[in-house]
Order: structure tokens, then sequence, then C-alpha cells
């Protein structure tokens, strides 16, 4: 069921152009899925007049407008802010992998709205490139007959050529980093290989150091006790001759 917001407008399209909270919307916290989709239903039924004209703060009155007669209450504010975001998130998914490609709820949508932007580019570009109104009014009617698919079919064929070269290039971007991660890697063991061999030698020369100073304190003990037995030795001889 779509969602309505309880609380009663104190205007009912006036406020809805001025900026902030005003108007008596209640701000909703958070988008649903149904309302966006109702949202970007009546963003594409716009987008035409939005991309002929640059101060479009009338048209997000209408949007907002339109989504009030829907059910659901947004300030204009509200729905351009949404539109922004959406924008984002499709350009961000569209530079990624399909996986994250799936992972934008409304890529589709959202693909679709860019699609007929470009239909509708493509045939303005191809009527001003033709002389007189009878062949533009041809042109026109090819959208509507049997050449719409072929024309369209160019249209996705760019579109999907755009898609793939700038997959490509992002592939590429990825090998590269990839490939500056595993150059990094190797020197960094090499590195560490170079420091244990650095350890493992500087451990074999204290332990040969020790080993050395242990035989010459052993060797020193050694002739000592030979020494004081000697003496003892000595000592004894003389008193049993006396």
């Amino acid at each position: 069921m779509r969602m309505v917001s309880q609380v009663n407008l104190a205007q009912d399209g006036g406020g809805g152009g001025s900026g902030g909270g005003g108007g008596g919307f209640n701000r909703l916290p958070q988008w649903s899925a149904e309302e966006t989709r109702e949202f970007l239903t009546v963003r594409s039924e716009l987008d035409e007049a939005f991309m002929e004209t640059r101060r479009n703060k009338v048209l997000w009155n209408v949007v907002s407008s339109k989504m009030r007669e829907k059910g659901f209450h947004r300030t204009p504010e509200q729905c351009k802010s949404k539109w922004k975001n959406l924008v984002t998130r499709y350009k961000g998914s569209e530079a990624m992998m399909e996986s994250n490609t799936r992972s934008f709820t409304f890529h589709e949508e959202m693909r679709s709205i860019y699609t007929e932007r470009m239909r509708r580019l493509l045939l303005r570009r191809t009527s001003s490139s033709i002389g007189g109104g009878g062949d533009v009014d041809v042109e026109k009617k090819r959208w509507s007959g049997g050449d719409k698919d072929g024309l369209l079919g160019d249209v996705l064929r760019e579109f999907v050529e755009r898609q793939l070269e700038r997959e490509g290039k992002w592939r590429e971007a990825a090998e590269e980093r990839e490939e500056e991660r595993r150059v990094r890697e190797v020197e960094w063991r090499e590195e560490m290989e170079a420091l244990m061999r650095e350890r493992a030698e500087m451990d074999r020369r204290w332990w040969e150091r020790e080993e050395e100073r242990r035989a010459r304190v052993e060797a020193r003990a050694e002739r000592r006790h030979a020494l004081i037995m000697a003496l003892l030795t000595r000592i004894i001889d003389k008193y049993d001759t006396s």
C-alpha cells in the first residue's frame, strides 16, 4: 500500500516551491522502493522538459505536485536531492562491473531514462542535419514506423559500445592496480627475505663469538686448575721430605 503522510497541508502546492521544509510538508525519514519507482516514473515523463531548460525549479514543483497526487508528500528540494543521489549511484554502478550494477535496485529504471534521452538527442541531431521540413517529418515518422527498431538499435549499439569501452578501461585500470600490487608484494617479500638473511647472519656471528668466548674461558679455567694442582703437589712433596 502507498504511504500517505498524516499531516494536513497548509497549502495545496504553492509552498512546495520554497526552500527547506516550508509549505506544510513533513519530511519522511526514508524513501521506500515503491515511492522511488513512482518518483522515477514522474521524473521520466518530465525528462525532456528538464533537458530543455536550465532553470528547472518550476519543474521540480511539478514533480512534487505529481508525487502528492500519488500519495507521497515530498518537497521539490527533496525530489531534486533524491534525483541527484540516484544519478550518482547509477553512474557509479555503470562504471563498475555487473555485480555492482545488480546491487543498485533502480538501475534498469535509470537506464531506461538515459536510453530514452539518448534516443531523443539522436533524433534531434538527425533532424537538424536533414534539410527541409518534409524530410524532418519523414525522419520523425521513422520512429513511429518500421525504421524505429533500426534507429533504436543504433542508439542501443552506441550505448553498448560505450559501456564496453568503459568496462575495458575499468578492467585495464584494475589490471594495472593488480600488477602494481603484485610488484609491491614481490619487493616487500624480497626485502623481508633480505632482512631475515641479515638477521640469521648476525645470529650466526654472535653464536660464533659466544663459542669462542666460552672456549677461552674454559681454557683459562683449565690452566688455572692445572697451576693450582701443581702448586699443591709441590707443597705436599716439600712437607713429605721434611
